[in-house]
Order: C-alpha cells, then structure tokens, then sequence
C-alpha cells in the first residue's frame, strides 16, 4: 500500500486532489473597480503593471443556490458601449478560484485570458467555484459546499447559474455567450452547449476548449496513474526502441531524473547495477516494458481496482464516479452546431492530444463546418512549455494567448 501510494504521488504530483486538473496557488485578489460602490481601490494604481489597463473590474456575487453565493468578476473595456459579447470561463477540477489560481506563486490561468479577450472588445466572466470563499484559493469549512452529492453535476449547474448570471448584466448581449473551459471546464462546457435549453442558458455563441476531455474519465485516470510510467520508460529510458530494457538502459534512464521518480523505477527495473529478477520474468537479462514492467506497475499503482484506486479519497472517487455519467466532450460537443476552437498540449499527460483530435474529429463528422484544432507542441496541461514526464505549472504561452484572442475577433 506505501508503495501504492507513493506511484500515485509520482504521477498525479500537479494534480490537487481530484483529476482533470488545473491547480491551486496564491494569486492577487485586487479588484479596479466595485460594483457596489463603483469606486477605485488601491490596486487602479498598479492596473497598468497588471495588465488591467483600459478594463473596468467590477466584483460581482452569483447564487448558485443550496446555500451557496460565490463571488466572481465582471470585466469589459472601459469605454465601450453598448452590450457586449462576453466570455464565462469555467475551471478544471479541483476548488479552483475565478483567477484559476496556479500553485507556487506560477501564476493564474484565466487572468491572462480575461485580459486578451478584453482587449478583442469583450467583457468576460470569472468566478469562485462552489466552496471556494476568495482568492488564493481560500477555501470554506463547510464539508457539504465542499464535497457536495453528484459533484460534476452539481459543477455543471453552478456553471449555468454562472451564464444565467452573464446574460442577465446590463453590460452584456445574451445572444453572444461564449463558454471558454479548461480541462474539466471543456467537459461542462460541451455537456451545456449540446443542451442548452435543458439548462435554463443561452444558446452559446462559441466554445473554447483548453486541455480537451474528448475520453472516457477510466481512459483518462488510467493514463495519468498507470499510462504514463509506461510512456516514459518507452520514451526517456527504451534508446533503441525495442520495448525492452537493458540494465544500461534502465540505469542511463534514471539519470537526471527527481529523486523520487528515480527510486520509484530503479524498484521496478534495478537490483544494483542488473535488471531486477522479479521483474524479468523469463529471465532473459532485459524488462520488457509492457510484458514485464506493466503487470509489476498495474499493482503498484492498483490502477485494477478503478474506481476504487487504494490512497484516493472518497471525493474524488465520487467526483470520478460522477462525471462517468455525462457525455465526453466528443460525444457532447458535436450536438452543438456553433464554432468551436481546440487547444491542446502535445506533452499533457491529463488530457492527452488524441483526446482532442478525437473530439475535433467528432465534431467534423456532424457537419459542424467551423471548428479549429491547434495542438502545441512542448505544452503540457496548463498550456505552458514544460517538460513531457516532469512538468512544472504556468500560464497559457502567448501562443495560446493570441490564439483565443484572434479566434474571439473572428467570431465577435
């Protein structure tokens, strides 16, 4: 079971505490502008290093009912006219903050991309999920906002709480909603758009999808514990490809890797300086990665017992358990006749490249005549360049930046 544990937090170490993920930091919760006093606050002064320049900021609370009111953020360019297209930007899992807050001070996923999309002509919205009380995040006490019965459910309605909120601001157009997820937020956002009506929102004006959920959550959670380890012996360790490891293989493999990555694979491939006997299991002086490493992995990470994988918490089981019963971003999403955009990762270990072409793919095949995919290569699941097995958070690259903000222009 230790050993159990300790694969676990070697494959899913940039998750926090559920899969699908984002993370969760510390971030500045300055706000330019309140919407109940419409005043400055100390941070106007600091907007133009921010990035705010030329965006009003107005704090906004949406009732998401079951005695939950969250707070959120109601951006648009400052002199604008009119009602506006808005973006309503929905989080990957975990208690994430409306900045989507990155651990180790890396950072926020949705500031930047509040920010471009304001300077495209749009307003946008941001918002605490459920049990989420501010920035940070800083998260409430109370165990059933945190953990509440059909989690991704209760997501899904909390977002649509969300749009119903966006369509109903004076400053926005309710005919021009635009859903933007990442991870789990492509999920929710494919499952709302496919059946608008069903939700109580708008017909959605557009989709952005970042870090697509286009399989199964078994896939998914089957990659991001098992799979992996699996990838990186064929890709860091296998140099002639043969799918086997020599001793000289496995021992150059763990060169340069964290130490507790490397300890966990010289116990699967290494006695000292030979391949390990418990592992060759026809004793032919190599490890096979899938024949001989696989079998001795699948039992260390217990990846058998899915859902119920020894060291996951009852939550997430739950939460896994949950959005089992929706559709996938492909199965959803090609129900939805509007434009969608696609961003990926080619090195995200959460939601891998193939599950958004496979999306996308889906989407082609309903006719859907607008639809873009773009899948970048070196990014990883929060968009940033980072290294494939050993990945570090960060916000989007410009890249993405300029991808979402050309794409909003094209479509405003």
């Amino acid at each position: 079971m230790t050993t159990t544990k300790k694969f676990r937090n070697l494959t899913v170490a940039l998750g926090t505490a559920a899969v699908l993920v984002s993370g969760a930091g510390v971030a500045n919760a300055a706000v330019t502008r309140s919407a109940v006093t419409g005043g400055p606050t100390p941070a106007a002064a600091t907007a133009k290093q921010s990035g705010w320049q030329g965006i009003t900021r107005e704090a906004v609370q949406i009732d998401f009912g079951n005695g939950w009111v969250t707070k959120g953020e109601l951006t648009y360019p400052s002199r604008a006219k009119g009602r506006l297209p808005v973006v309503v930007m929905l989080h990957g899992s975990g208690h994430n903050d409306m900045n989507q807050t990155l651990p180790d001070g890396k950072g926020a996923t949705f500031v930047p991309l509040a920010q471009a999309a304001g300077r495209e002509g749009f307003a946008t919205l941001r918002f605490n999920k459920r049990g989420v009380t501010d920035i940070g995040p800083v998260l409430s006490t109370d165990p059933a906002q945190l953990a509440p019965k059909k989690p991704y459910d209760r997501i899904q309605q909390d977002a649509a709480a969300a749009i119903r909120f966006a369509a109903k601001s004076p400053r926005v157009d309710p005919s021009r909603i635009f859903l933007l997820g990442h991870s789990e937020g492509t999920n929710v956002a494919a499952n709302l758009a496919a059946d608008p009506k069903k939700h109580g929102i708008p017909k959605p004006a557009g989709v952005i999808e970042m870090g697509v959920v286009g399989l199964h959550i078994k896939s998914l959670i089957t990659l991001q514990i098992y799979g992996r380890l699996l990838l990186q012996m064929h890709d860091e360790f296998d140099v002639d490809g043969d799918g086997r490891l020599t001793a000289t293989e496995a021992v150059n493999g763990l060169t340069a890797q964290p130490k507790e990555a490397a300890d966990q694979f010289r116990a699967v491939l290494l006695a000292g300086d030979k391949v390990l006997a418990s592992t060759d299991t026809n004793r032919d002086g190599q490890v096979a990665i899938d024949a001989e490493a696989g079998p001795v992995l699948r039992e260390m990470t217990g990846i058998d017992a899915y859902p119920n994988i020894p060291g996951l918490e009852q939550p997430v089981i739950d939460y896994i358990n949950d959005i089992a019963r929706f559709p996938t971003v492909a199965q959803a999403l090609p129900r939805f006749s509007g434009p969608t955009l696609m961003l990926n990762g080619e090195n995200d270990l959460q939601t891998p490249a193939r599950a958004a072409l496979v999306a996308d793919a889906a989407v082609a095949a309903a006719g859907n005549k607008d639809h873009k995919i773009v899948i970048y290569p070196g990014m990883a699941h929060t968009m940033n360049i980072t290294p494939r097995f050993s990945p570090e958070f960060g916000e989007p690259d410009q890249k993405v930046i300029t991808e979402v903000r050309s794409w909003l222009g094209s479509h405003r």
